[in-house]
């Protein structure tokens, strides 16, 4: 089962994004957004950042657990991962976001 983006309306209003692998686990979520065209501009971001490396910061929250963030060339952050309880999981993250972004598809959650 191929990994999906779907898109979603927060709370605050803003337009959100997250990366779902195969089976179904968040891998990344993005910042908010104002517009819907401004929400696939991050995911095609995401497409074309994450296939380089050196867009991933690798990082440790105050109370040890690990996670990454996605930068454009820019230096912007465009998705935050999970967090992880060891630096092997979050190293696998970032695999698994630079494999499933490229072909997944996007889907936009409707409002109940």
């Amino acid at each position: 089962m191929a990994g999906k983006f779907v898109i979603s309306k927060g709370k605050d209003g803003k337009l959100y994004f997250v990366l779902k692998a195969g089976n179904g686990e968040t891998i990344l979520q993005s910042q908010g957004y104002s517009s819907q065209s401004a929400c696939e501009n991050g995911i095609d971001s995401v497409r074309k950042n994450s296939l380089n490396a050196d867009r991933f910061s690798k990082e440790t929250a105050k109370d040890g657990r690990f996670y990454f963030t996605l930068n454009a060339t820019n230096g912007q952050q465009i998705g935050k991962s999970q967090m992880y309880k060891s630096e092997s999981g979050r190293n696998n993250g970032i695999v698994s976001v630079a494999k499933n972004a490229q072909d997944a598809k996007v889907e936009t959650e409707t409002e109940a």
